[in-house]
């Protein structure tokens, strides 16, 4: 056994009452007055006591009883020689009474004081305040017979086993208070996930949409005040307006995404691939998705789509959108100019592809956007995300 299983006191939950049940807090109480009306009703009966000892007897149960209750408490504050001095005054007392010739007073003492010292001190110095109960024991015992080795034996056990229970309690409620830790960490950390959630919804859908018509305005603006034609101002203004108007639709649809009321996510890709004209090819089995991946996948295609209106437009866009056993594909190809090559959050959204990648990596996915092929015309963004 390490050298600091002897020298390390029970935890802290184990010298309390910490997690005892009423019940057995009751029964223990009644066990013990059990024990000391008998102790007191055998030292009575044997009529050592006569007029003034009486007086010594209350003495010395009041002195015992007042070093036990002071022993609890410098135990509990793990003050091992204040505990030991205490646990002599029982030993001292005990003495006493073998002299005054109450055997079974020292007897008792003695063997409370070796339980005592077992159960609640460090377990070294505990045996060794034991042994030297024991030995008065022993040397005041008439005889050597095998009763007083079951009676040295048998308090050791009691002691001993009195201590296992206390740390088996200590133990079980240090791992309730874990779990319960555990529980609000777990509840915290659901929290923040959902408010980075929520966050990142709005600033996806409301930076991409006022950063947009702010650009149309600020156009309008410069326009208005070089005196140029009315009609260059009012595209400017029709502009943003059509900006406000997908930006509230996005913002619903964001709102409805929180709630869990997303519509389904074919649905949605070809009401989006109708409105670019773009073509669109499902494959698969369908399934319903998780809320995240159906997110991943719109913003997705919202941003592929509002990258081509932006750098390719009125170019041919192909939607490909993959069931897979576990995961889920969108892959979105304009053919554009020849050789053109786009910067991942150019599309003046903030993050732009660049936050849709960080989404993916985020749900354990991946997401790749970049010219088509060598010799090829286009550009080519392709999500894959476990659903």
């Amino acid at each position: 056994m390490a050298i600091e299983k002897w020298t390390e006191w029970p935890a802290r939950e184990a010298l309390s009452r910490v997690g005892v049940p009423r019940r057995r807090q009751v029964l223990t109480w009644v066990v013990r007055l059990v024990l000391i009306w008998l102790f007191l009703w055998n030292v009575l009966r044997k009529g050592t006591f006569h007029g003034w000892g009486y007086a010594a007897l209350g003495a010395g149960f009041l002195l015992c009883a007042a070093a036990v209750w002071c022993w609890y408490h410098s135990t509990l504050a793990r003050r091992l020689w204040l505990s030991v001095g205490l646990l002599g005054v029982l030993v001292a007392v005990g003495a006493v009474a073998q002299l005054a010739g109450a055997h079974a007073a020292a007897t008792g003492l003695w063997c409370v004081a070796a339980a005592l010292a077992v159960e609640r001190l460090p377990l070294g110095p505990g045996l060794a305040v034991a042994a030297v109960c024991m030995a008065a024991y022993v040397l005041a015992g008439a005889d050597r017979s095998l009763t007083t080795a079951g009676t040295v034996a048998g308090v050791l056990l009691i002691g001993y086993s009195l201590r296992l229970d206390d740390e088996a309690r200590g133990a079980g409620f240090r791992l309730l208070a874990q779990e319960r830790a555990a529980r609000r960490a777990e509840a915290e950390s659901a929290a923040l996930a959902e408010r980075a959630r929520i966050a990142r919804e709005i600033h996806d859908v409301l930076a991409h949409s006022l950063s947009a018509q702010l650009v149309h305005l600020e156009a309008a603006r410069l326009l208005i005040e070089h005196g140029e034609d009315r009609q260059r101002v009012l595209d400017r203004v029709v502009a943003a307006r059509r900006m406000a108007r997908e930006g509230l639709a996005e913002t619903r649809q964001a709102l409805s995404a929180l709630r869990g009321e997303l519509t389904p996510v074919e649905e949605f890709l070809r009401a989006s691939a109708a409105g670019e004209g773009a073509r669109l090819e499902v494959a698969g089995e369908p399934r319903p998705l998780p809320a995240e991946a159906g997110l991943a996948v719109r913003r997705v295609a919202q941003e592929a789509l509002t990258n081509v209106r932006k750098h390719a437009p009125g170019a041919p866009v192909e939607m490909e959108f993959t069931y897979l056993e576990g995961w889920v594909e969108l892959r979105v190809r304009d053919h554009g100019a020849r050789g053109a090559s786009r910067e991942l959050g150019e599309a003046g959204a903030g993050y732009g592809l660049l936050g849709m990648r960080e989404r993916a990596e985020l749900l354990g996915g991946s997401l790749e956007a970049g010219p088509a092929g060598s010799g090829e015309e286009g550009f080519v963004v392709h999500l894959r995300v476990p659903a």
